[in-house]
């Protein structure tokens, strides 16, 4: 039997092990069932909380509910952030190491903000040849691979179909990348859909993607941080930032990260 905490960020839903015994070793097959909404608990991932081997204080492992690894997830990151403090007793500060680099937290209620690692590759104006038509969209790897599209309307995007089609592009692979639509809605303010990698699916939000987004607005706009980004499930989070000629540094999210209840489960 295993002990797991269910939660979500910004609707972004997670399962999380504490797995500082090592003890859990989960393959694809399994974590596919833990995150079936029909047969198992249920989510869009699931996180491991394990021992450092650096000086951080913990380590985050994240797999996508298609049982693959990826380097980081930015909602899961301020789960993590609250499921360490809680069981490892942090009070509010904490660090960790995950394939993308070690990231840092400050909890303050319900909210976390996490300093983020530095987004690289940073590409505007791409053109994108697709089978129905060219589109221009923007990229950036903020801790794993973005595409950014702006659109007028973002109700109207048919973002399962036309998310799929992208993440599978020849121009991103092997690996593929989350996709993300994103709407103005002031001059610091957009709105945000996303496709998420892994889950092949519309997530209602999708940390990285936020970072992402906010990030590739901010170049695109020529707008200073913070900029707010609300996320499809209906929460508002803020990406702040230092940025000096399309080169960001000091990046934070800041977002809320809840728990929904505990239980067991045997695999």
């Amino acid at each position: 039997m295993l002990r797991f905490t269910k939660m979500n960020g910004a609707g972004n839903d997670f399962i999380l092990f504490d797995n500082r015994t090592a003890d859990i070793d989960l393959d694809r097959n399994q974590i596919a069932q833990l995150c079936d909404r029909h047969r198992g608990i249920g989510a869009d991932g699931i996180l491991l909380l394990e021992n450092p081997t650096n000086r951080a204080d913990f380590r985050m492992r994240y797999f996508n509910a298609d049982g693959g690894e990826a380097e980081m997830c930015g909602n899961g990151a301020r789960c993590f952030a609250r499921f360490a403090d809680k069981v490892g007793g942090q009070k509010g500060r904490i660090s960790f190491e995950t394939p993308a680099g070690v990231i840092s937290a400050e909890l303050k209620d319900d909210l976390v903000t996490l300093r983020m690692t530095e987004p690289t590759d940073l590409r505007l104006n791409v053109d994108l040849s697709m089978a129905a038509e060219n589109r221009t969209v923007h990229f950036i790897n903020s801790g794993v691979p973005h595409v950014v599209i702006p659109v007028a309307k973002i109700d109207n995007v048919d973002v399962r179909g036309e998310g799929a089609a992208i993440r599978h592009h020849e121009m991103f692979s092997p690996n593929g990348t989350n996709v993300n639509f994103i709407e103005k809605l002031g001059p610091n303010k957009i709105a945000i859909r996303t496709y998420e990698r892994g889950v092949e699916n519309e997530t209602l939000a999708c940390g990285t993607g936020i970072v992402a987004s906010a990030l590739i607005f901010a170049a695109s706009e020529n707008c200073e941080g913070p900029v707010t980004v609300l996320a499809r499930g209906g929460d508002e989070l803020q990406v702040s930032f230092e940025e000096t000629q399309h080169e960001f540094r000091n990046v934070t999210l800041t977002g809320p990260a809840e728990f929904v209840f505990e239980g067991t489960i045997d695999i």
